[in-house]
């Protein structure tokens, strides 16, 4: 197991991320990766944290940023991923590919890869996540990821209930194909779904809630750190994300294609996929697949291929076996399409 070991989660942390760094790091200089955004919101209180770094604006989450990164790697002590997913998933790659350590600074709450040993890039031969190594550590102020715009954080929803069949579908993979399944890891997966599926008294956008979904997404990692596969947190509703975006790229966040997969494998599992879709609309996220500009066709497509982004991977849908008919049947009964 590779696992986090510095965890700092608060308001107004940022400050503290020089010490929080170098207390591990050497003398060697700090490469803090983000995008410009970030770079031009952050800079001041970043560098006067951190007096001995270099920063490298990350344009693309691909292997040729990740590149970048790792040539100005060679006389650093530690890198810094500081952003959403695009600046995080870099620096964690390159990071790891160099054997220094890595630390994530998530501004938003749009998916677990914050904490999660998983990077996910453009220009890779697969269409779903690298294995890389967790963050040796995390420092998430949660006044600057309850400032960023809330479709971020309806997707960390998305997200988060995803586990639910992520581990119903590695429970069937136990059951039907002698997987390995860990009991530990697919628990603290569901405990991290149930922060969204057990929020009724919530107040959605509060500081407080904000935390909860930002631990809980740590949570989530940690879970497949424990694992050491994605398996706790990546079912059939990810392949079906997955595929989403081989037909649609840029249709829809990761954290929204996953939520509405969601609705739909957990009724393939006989699940209570209405208190899914209503959670998830409780959190302002996308529950259809108009709401993320995705067509009907694209929808039933991706059911019915979903499976064959990870052929070795067992979930309802290689169990199912949905025709065009039936996949339709799914959608459209769901009120997906």
């Amino acid at each position: 197991m590779e696992l986090p070991t510095k965890i700092l989660i608060g308001e107004g942390v940022i400050e503290k991320l020089g010490s929080f760094v170098e207390e591990t790091s050497s003398s060697r200089k700090i490469l803090v990766v983000s995008g410009k955004n970030v770079r031009e919101a952050l800079r001041d209180r970043v560098e006067s944290s951190i007096p001995r770094m270099k920063w490298i604006e990350v344009t693309e989450p691909d292997i040729k940023n990740v590149e970048i990164v790792v040539r100005e790697s060679r006389d650093a002590g530690s890198v810094v991923g500081i952003g959403g997913g695009k600046s995080v998933d870099v620096a964690k790659l390159a990071a790891s590919f160099v054997g220094l350590r890595f630390y994530s600074v998530p501004t938003s709450a749009s998916h677990d890869g914050i904490a999660s040993p998983f990077a996910s890039l453009r220009g890779t031969s697969r269409p779903y996540s690298e294995k890389a190594k967790p963050p040796y550590g995390i420092l998430a102020d949660v006044e600057i990821i309850a400032s960023a715009p809330r479709r971020l954080l309806a997707s960390g929803c998305g997200d988060l209930v995803s586990k639910l069949t992520a581990v119903k579908d590695w429970q069937l993979a136990r059951d039907e194909k002698g997987e390995y399944y860990g009991n530990y890891a697919a628990s603290l997966a569901l405990m991290s779904a149930s922060v969204v599926l057990s929020s009724k008294n919530l107040q959605p956008y509060s500081i407080g809630t904000v935390r909860d979904i930002v631990e809980a997404l740590i949570s989530a990692g940690v879970a497949a750190g424990i694992a050491g596969s994605s398996r706790p947190c990546s079912g059939s509703e990810h392949l079906f994300s997955h595929y989403l975006e081989l037909i649609a790229p840029g249709k829809g966040l990761h954290g929204e294609k996953c939520g509405i997969g969601t609705i739909m494998m957990a009724k393939l599992h006989g699940l209570d996929w209405e208190k899914v879709k209503e959670s998830l609309a409780r959190f302002g996220a996308p529950v259809s697949a108009r709401q993320i500009g995705i067509t009907d066709e694209q929808v039933v497509e991706s059911l019915l291929n979903a499976s064959s982004v990870r052929p070795e991977r067992y979930t309802i849908l290689s169990k199912v076996k949905l025709t065009r008919e039936t996949a339709y049947e799914l959608a459209h009964s769901t009120e997906v399409i």
